[in-house]
């Protein structure tokens, strides 16, 4: 499995069946190259992966008001409080949180307005390092599932 495969595997958790853009691998190339996590690189990935779809509008929930509903789950209110638990949750990443963890608990915060599965598997695939491109997101979460059952 490449990048490109992983890609193309979470564009279609997104309902999205086309081949990956040129930015889109660029971006997750990049991300995966990353020593560390920090919230600066996490925001510039969304963007980098949200923009080619001409929304331009996905953001760090860090104003009050910046509410989003996924689903039937309401995450945290928008706020500073968004930014301090992203940074927080990133903290503990670098310092080895279960992947499945930080999956959990990152797609709990939702900190963005869009892009938050895209960003979320990508963290998951930085964690993982060269084992998440081995099995790719769904196989290998499927078997972080069941472990932590």
């Amino acid at each position: 499995m490449t990048i490109k495969d992983f890609v193309i595997e979470s564009n279609r958790v997104e309902g999205i069946n086309r081949n990956p853009f040129q930015a889109e691998l660029d971006a997750h190339r990049d991300f995966v190259r990353l020593e560390k996590l920090t919230t600066a690189d996490v925001e510039k990935f969304v963007t980098d992966c949200t923009s080619f779809r001409g929304t331009h509008g996905a953001v760090l929930r860090r104003q009050v008001g910046m509410d989003v509903t996924v689903g039937g789950y309401t995450p945290p209110p928008g706020g500073a409080n968004i930014e301090m638990e992203l940074h927080k949750l990133l903290g503990d990443i670098n310092f080895g949180l279960d992947p499945y963890e930080a999956h959990c608990r990152y797609e709990s915060l939702h900190p963005f307005t869009d892009g938050n599965g895209r960003s979320g598997r990508a963290i998951w695939l930085w964690q993982m390092g060269p084992d998440g491109i081995t099995l790719g997101f769904l196989h290998a979460f499927y078997y972080q599932t069941l472990r932590a059952l």
